[in-house]
């Protein structure tokens, strides 16, 4: 209730628990998603729940695979597979490093 000031009043903060990333950071700094987080709370404002969830899908998925990782964890977990089949079939080699093995000193 921004008339009354009640959070102030009250020292709670609500916005703590509901924005993860507009909430303040350590050394004033804006947290990793905090740009869409805003873009996603920008678009759903003032459209209700359900034409939100419809019309703010897109800003939505980038702010959950900004803050969760998923697609990139995905995309990783595919390229790792890739590299075992191949060397497997014998069409790469990774480097002694790769390996474990220390490099050679002089």
């Amino acid at each position: 209730m921004p008339f009354w000031e009640l959070q102030r009043q009250l020292g709670i903060d609500v916005d703590r628990w509901l924005l993860r990333q507009s909430m303040p950071q350590p050394y004033s700094k804006a947290g990793a998603c905090h740009a869409f987080e805003r873009e996603w709370v920008e678009c759903g404002h003032g459209l209700g729940q359900t034409r939100a969830r419809r019309e703010c899908q897109p800003e939505y998925e980038d702010f959950m695979e900004c803050m969760h990782r998923t697609k990139l964890a995905m995309r990783l977990k595919t390229i790792l597979e890739q590299r075992d089949k191949m060397i497997k079939e014998g069409k790469y080699t990774p480097p002694d490093y790769h390996k474990g093995k220390e490099e050679s000193r002089p």
